[in-house]
């Protein structure tokens, strides 16, 4: 539906201006509150390099692993219907409003050395709490549902005449899944694992939680802002902030009508 192009009664206009002042201001004292004048020492710290690189790594390995698992989970849920279809949509879809902090403690629970499951991880060797792999399991965790929700909607979507045109023609149902459809929905699963990207890049209590804010382990961006706030170098939180709040905004505003859609 395209806006219109009457103009809205001033009331809503003055709430609709009052709500993006709400969230307006608090980027905007950031911004004014930066110590650009050390800025780039701030940056090109030995930290904050290590924790930048973490973080980009630990986000694109769990980017790399909801679209491994996501893809499958999208088509599942946007092709066929299936008891308790409902209850998985819910399951894959409550990390978008769990808070991250009870997301670590469900992975520590599940996961940990004696956890439901990592308890028997832990005798083969496979170590995830406080330790990279549990950093990208986390990101992961919180992040995977943006990627699934978008290509899910893409996929329902799909003509279907292209695919059933495939399969007259002799291509098998991976054939056609590979070739056609992934093809067809390729912009939106570009934006969902940027999404999902950005999210992952974003994390903090899961990952605190789970895999705990060890400095050149586990220390990703978001932990490592945290930890200069809580101590004696605020400029430097300030600066990463920034930093943060740039590649969020790029993301978004870049993906916001594709997102938008795929909704």
């Amino acid at each position: 539906m395209r806006a219109g192009t009457t103009r809205p009664p001033a009331p809503v206009v003055a709430v609709a201006a009052l709500a993006v002042a709400l969230f307006a201001i608090p980027l905007a004292g950031l911004v004014w509150k930066a110590p650009w004048d050390s800025a780039w020492s701030q940056l090109s710290s030995a930290d904050a390099r290590a924790a930048l690189r973490l973080s980009l790594v630990t986000s694109l390995a769990a980017t790399a692993l909801a679209v491994v698992l996501g893809i499958p989970l999208a088509w599942v849920q946007a092709r066929f219907d299936y008891p308790g279809r409902r209850v998985v949509r819910a399951l894959t879809t409550l990390p978008m409003v769990l808070p991250p902090v009870v997301g670590g403690i469900a992975l520590l629970l599940a996961l940990g050395r004696r956890g439901l499951v990592g308890q028997y991880l832990d005798r083969v060797g496979v170590q995830l709490p406080f330790h990279l792999p549990g950093a990208v399991l986390a990101e992961a965790f919180v992040a995977m549902p943006f990627f699934v929700l978008t290509v899910e909607a893409a996929l329902r979507t799909v003509d279907s005449r292209l695919e059933d045109a495939a399969r007259t023609l002799g291509a098998g149902r991976a054939s056609v899944f590979w070739h056609v459809t992934l093809p067809l929905v390729r912009p939106s699963l570009v934006a969902g694992a940027v999404l999902c990207w950005a999210r992952a890049l974003g994390e903090f209590g899961a990952t605190i939680t789970f895999a705990g804010n060890l400095s050149g382990h586990t220390q990703t961006l978001p932990l490592f802002v945290y930890v200069k706030l809580e101590g004696a170098n605020p400029d430097a939180a300030i600066v990463l902030s920034l930093v943060l709040l740039a590649m969020s905004l790029v993301v978004l505003v870049s993906l916001r009508d594709r997102w938008l859609r795929a909704l």
